[in-house]
């Protein structure tokens, strides 16, 4: 046999191989007569940006939410959902639940621990942290009820 594995069946263990493959899927023995272990060489594995792992980050923080009174930004965490908070600027009272305009969503990143500010638009999207770049999907867990 001269050159470029032409496919058949393996000398060694008899399995049918497709054609211009280097080593039989079945047993890993070398098929092209050309090559020896040594000439074979392994390239480096090189990730895919697309590829990389995306990890969940659940808004388990809690929100930046708009009090219905004033206006003003208000940050509430998880534990207080679906129950009666008080704004610190006016004391107005309401009930923090999907009735309530949430401006950001707060979290820590999987990858550093460190607390992450996300607008609520990019809830649901895959966004990269911006203290070590690691990736993740933001998931409000709070507000679907999860």
């Amino acid at each position: 046999m001269n050159g470029a594995w032409l496919g058949g069946p393996c000398p060694q263990c008899g399995d049918d191989m497709p054609a211009r493959v280097v080593h039989c899927r079945t047993c890993r023995a070398l098929l092209n007569s050309e090559l020896t272990e040594d000439s074979v060489e392994i390239p480096v594995f090189v990730p895919l940006p697309e590829l990389a792992v995306v990890e969940e980050g659940a808004a388990s923080g809690g929100h930046y939410v708009e009090c219905p009174g004033c206006h003003e930004e208000l940050r509430i965490h998880a534990r207080y959902w679906l129950k009666q908070v008080q704004c610190k600027h006016c004391r107005h009272t309401f009930r923090y639940d999907k009735s309530i305009v949430v401006k950001a969503i707060y979290t820590k990143c999987p990858h550093c621990q460190n607390e992450i500010r996300a607008n609520s638009r990019y809830v649901g999207m895959k966004v990269a942290c911006k203290f070590c770049g690691g990736h993740l999907q933001l998931h409000d867990a709070i507000r679907s009820g999860e």
